[in-house]
């Protein structure tokens, strides 16, 4: 009797791992969902922090020098200088 109950016991841990492996928190397709959503992350931080680098770019020109204000007065807003002639071209 006593040596059926430690190779059945071994055998229910041994199912019991695997089961835990294919199903539990730690699992292969757990872990594989994981990396793809890590992975998706950090191509959205690369993204986030391009456009912080940009922002930054900008940021600084407008504190240094007054084209980069002009040409957004312009662009944005429309503004033309005093002496300017504004003629608009339908299409």
């Amino acid at each position: 009797m006593g040596n059926r109950i430690v190779p059945v016991a071994l055998l229910a841990l041994l199912v019991i791992l695997h089961g835990q492996l294919w199903s539990g928190r730690g699992s292969v397709p757990n872990v594989s969902r994981l990396v793809h959503q890590l992975e998706e992350q950090q191509l959205n931080n690369a993204k986030a922090v391009r456009a912080n680098e940009r922002l930054a770019a900008e940021i600084g020109d407008l504190r240094e020098g007054l084209e980069i204000v002009e040409e957004k007065a312009r662009a944005e807003l429309g503004m033309v200088k005093a002496d300017e002639i504004f003629v608009q071209v339908a299409k």
